[in-house]
């Protein structure tokens, strides 16, 4: 193993933001307390930031505010899944899949080809299981119907041909294997990616700032007030219209608008384990623990992803967390299909969890619908809340066509109608990602170290053809040539990347959301250390 490098010149490079670089947070914060918005979002997770995409490419004007970081909380905590929802055939749901479908299909070829990826699931047919082989092969091949066989047939696979592509399949009383497709992300760098597609349509973004109050005039929401968690400055933002897209925390918001409003959501936490992988995975794992659920073993970013439990969840949001009790779940459920070699606790590198956000009402949570709620408050506010990762950009539209209906105009007319944007609009630095990669590695500068292939590779499929800005800096700057840790593809250049154009204010929003270090169990405290010098923060 090479030696992590000293970086000694690192720290002073934090002083120097490069060119371009976003304006500074007090910059920011003078310029959303002296404009009035058309719309002011509260929360950065994927729903406020697909819908400020859409409003400011509509031509309005545009304030996104998050007290975290951006997807800082269950849209960086997602199974990392762009797919159809196999599980929605069994109730009948067949419109549904097939509209999650087109979407995922429009986000993976057109929208962002340079961040998903295509991936092959293997559904393990056991005997004694919830369903049988002829069922869920009827299944795979109505899913790749509706998906237009894009991703080609599903069909029946010998056990023994799947545990070539999988070898730590478990066979035992193995009949069969059910194939399909879907699609898997980054869901932290995809949500970056539509922040940034955001503000390049003119919507202005401040992350770290927390609601501490709702503007009133003549009884309707008219702006917050807002501290900046990281300096304690307090200031206001006006606007005409504001969302309320705080996910977990929705009811809490529409409690400041209306102290009687009545509760409209309930959550469900969603915990999963990251493990070292202790062989080559081709494909990903989907194995049916009752007639509703599924378990996965996802092969993600060269680790193996293993989750989801799926429970009721009444505690405060920040508190959210993984337990005991979840991890042996987890590894419990991962064992009718992974042999446990793969599942031994020593390769157990990160867990996280999330709060699914669903529509309140009675009944098992695994059961429930992964449906968006729209409500209005007494003072106008909109909120949103749940949806799935999936359909991101198709719940920005409904709710900027829910703004365009609302009567009285209170946005006004003067701007363009969704129904007339682009249907396919990509993010930043669409490109295809092999030959971003190719690139990379041909043009690195002569005199220096050439560019690690798991580097280039990494650049590629995180940031597209951006990837050649974070080249230069490499270029420009040797010591941010130099990797992160020796055992993960990122090097240092991305540190300052995400200080200067990706909004990253703490080491947490560098290594757990710009980077995979903190996933990989990498982010030791001597490289949180060199972070916060780079960030400026010391």
């Amino acid at each position: 193993m090479t030696t992590q490098p000293t970086l000694k010149t690192v720290p002073a490079l934090g002083t120097h933001p490069v060119a371009g670089s976003n304006p500074s947070r007090a910059e920011t914060r003078e310029q959303l307390s002296k404009a009035t918005y058309d719309l002011l979002v509260i929360g950065g997770g994927i729903l406020g930031i697909s819908t400020a995409w859409h409003a400011a490419q509509s031509g309005l004007r545009v304030a996104l505010v998050d007290a975290g970081d951006f997807a800082g909380a269950t849209s960086s905590a997602s199974s990392k899944l762009l797919h159809g929802g196999l599980r929605y055939l069994q109730t009948g749901a067949v419109k549904l899949v097939a509209e999650n479908h087109f979407e995922r299909r429009a986000v993976s070829r057109n929208v962002a080809p340079h961040l998903a990826n295509p991936l092959t699931f293997y559904l393990p047919v056991y005997k004694g299981g919830p369903h049988g082989a002829a069922k869920l092969g009827a299944g795979v091949f109505a899913y790749s119907a509706l998906s237009a066989f894009g991703d080609g047939v599903g069909h029946l696979l010998s056990p023994a041909k799947a545990q070539q592509d999988v070898p730590e399949l478990r066979t035992e009383n193995l009949k069969a294997v059910a194939v399909y497709g879907d699609d898997q992300m980054n869901d932290a760098r995809m949500a970056l990616m539509t922040v940034r597609a955001a503000v390049d349509a003119g919507a202005v973004v401040l992350n770290h700032a927390e609601v501490t109050g709702l503007r009133f005039t003549g009884g309707r929401v008219t702006g917050a007030e807002l501290k900046d968690r990281l300096d304690g400055e307090e200031f206001g933002v006006s606007a005409r219209l504001v969302l309320n897209a705080t996910g977990p925390w929705v009811d809490h918001l529409r409690r400041l608008e209306d102290p009687a409003a009545a509760p409209s959501i309930r959550l469900s936490k969603g915990a999963h384990l990251v493990m070292k992988r202790s062989s080559p995975w081709k494909a990903a794992l989907a194995t049916p623990i009752d007639k509703y659920r599924i378990t996965f073993a996802l092969p993600w970013e060269d680790m193996l992803l293993l989750g989801t439990t799926d429970e009721e969840y009444e505690g405060d949001p920040a508190d959210v967390s993984v337990t005991e009790k979840d991890i042996e779940q987890i590894l419990d459920e991962a064992a009718f299909s992974v042999r446990d070699q793969q599942l031994e606790r020593e390769l157990m590198t990160y867990a996280f969890a999330g709060l699914r956000v669903l529509p309140g009402g009675p009944g098992d949570t695994s059961k429930a619908k992964r449906e968006t709620v729209v409500t209005e408050g007494r003072g106008g506010m909109l909120s949103v809340a749940g949806g799935k990762w999936t359909t991101f950009r198709h719940i920005g539209r409904t709710v900027m066509k829910k703004l365009e209906s609302l009567p009285g105009h209170p946005l006004g007319d003067d701007f363009e109608p969704i129904d007339e944007l682009p249907k396919r609009m990509p993010l930043p630095g669409v490109a295809n990602p092999r030959a971003v990669a190719h690139r990379l590695l041909v043009d690195s500068p002569a005199p220096g170290p050439r560019m690690a292939a798991d580097t280039a590779k990494h650049l590629a499929t995180h940031y597209g053809s951006l990837a050649f800005d974070i080249a230069r800096l490499a270029n420009e700057n040797p010591e941010l040539a130099a990797r992160v840790h020796p055992d993960a593809p990122e090097i240092w250049a991305q540190v300052a990347y995400a200080r200067d154009h990706e909004w990253a204010e703490t080491a947490d929003d560098v290594l757990r959301r710009r980077t995979t270090l903190t996933i990989r169990g990498l982010a030791t405290d001597e490289i949180r250390g060199k972070v916060e010098d780079l960030l400026g923060k010391k």
